[in-house]
């Protein structure tokens, strides 16, 4: 350098008097509440500014976030610390005094409940699956077991039962008929199996009116008990075996073709009608806005700044970012030519 370059020494005092000067400006803008406002108030607005430019598509890739999705939704193995944590957090709800202090109805009161119900049954598909049971080959033959059952035990009793001169005339015409029993149980069989289709199937509006019918009487015997009284169905050792069961099943489903297939597709979808959207207008159609990032950046900025530099931690932080710029060579020469 020439005759009025700034010598080795000068350097290092005038590089550590700018970075002490830079920090304490930093810090200042990040600790002062009306500093930091305007830092995220302008943060924000040109970022939503370029995104308004910005499509998703511009952004990333669909191959980028199915990339990322793969990784924590499939081979990310699920640690025993995880169901541990979510077998505890449904302990908590299910032994929680909010459950005992609610009452049914008010979660969800009468006239809703019954617009609800109104609703499902009017779907399509609730009919198509009450269909789909009735017509089902193991409802019928659900229906014939119960009946041939029936017809057994009724045969079965008297002869075991003890009594008096009835008991032994019951008793002795169930052993007459016993030789007989299994064309008795394929007759029964045959007879439950031709009425219970002519029911079943000719009953299908009847039973879509049961249904509701005992849906409603249902809420109404429950509505004025306490949320809690689900305990009385549900134990806390059917919760951590729901639990299990879940994490079981979510173990090996997340390693199929077919999860893997309708991870990729859902990814796309999302690409195929918002891949040519600006960013800020996606952010707009999740119902986030302006002010929404202003206040979750004013909510979280101040209280982790704080704890940051009741610690140290925030000098020291900005220094480590700093720090190796007013070191390094860039900064020397761009002051290589002051007195």
């Amino acid at each position: 350098m020439g005759e009025h370059n700034l010598g080795s020494g000068e350097h290092f005092d005038l590089a550590a008097r700018v970075l002490d000067a830079h920090v304490a400006y930093e810090k200042q803008q990040l600790t002062d509440p009306i500093s930091l406002l305007e830092v995220i108030t302008d943060e924000v607005d040109g970022a939503l500014a370029e995104a308004a430019e910005l499509t998703l598509a511009d952004a990333v890739s669909p191959d980028l976030i199915k990339a990322v999705a793969r990784k924590y939704a499939v081979q990310i193995p699920v640690e025993g610390a995880i169901p541990e944590l979510v077998g505890e957090i449904a302990a908590r709800i299910y032994n929680h005094e909010a459950n005992d202090a609610t009452a049914v109805e008010e979660i969800i009161d009468s006239k809703r409940f019954d617009e609800l119900l109104r609703g499902i049954a009017e779907m399509e598909v609730a009919h198509r699956v009450v269909r789909s049971v009735l017509d089902s080959p193991a409802t019928i033959e659900a229906c014939v077991e119960i009946v041939q059952h029936a017809v057994a035990s009724a045969v079965d009793e008297p002869r075991t039962a003890k009594g008096g001169l009835g008991q032994s005339l019951r008793g002795a015409l169930a052993r007459l008929a016993e030789p007989a029993m299994p064309m008795i149980e394929s007759g029964v069989g045959h007879l439950t199996r031709s009425g219970a289709r002519f029911v079943l199937r000719g009953n299908s509006a009847e039973v879509d009116s049961a249904l509701l019918d005992a849906a409603r009487q249902t809420w109404r015997k429950h509505s004025g008990e306490s949320v809690g009284t689900f305990r009385e169905l549900v134990s806390s050792s059917d919760v951590e075996d729901f639990v299990v069961l879940a994490f079981e099943f979510w173990q090996t489903f997340r390693d199929t073709d077919y999860f893997r297939a309708l991870l990729d597709d859902g990814i796309d979808a999302v690409f195929d009608k918002y891949g040519d959207t600006p960013l800020a207008e996606l952010l707009t159609e999740l119902g986030i806005g302006r002010s929404d990032l202003i206040e979750e950046a004013l909510r979280f900025g101040p209280p982790v700044l704080d704890k940051l530099d009741e610690r140290g931690y925030l000098d020291t932080l900005l220094r480590r970012r700093l720090a190796p710029f007013y070191a390094s060579d860039a900064f020397r020469n761009a002051v290589g030519d002051l007195r």
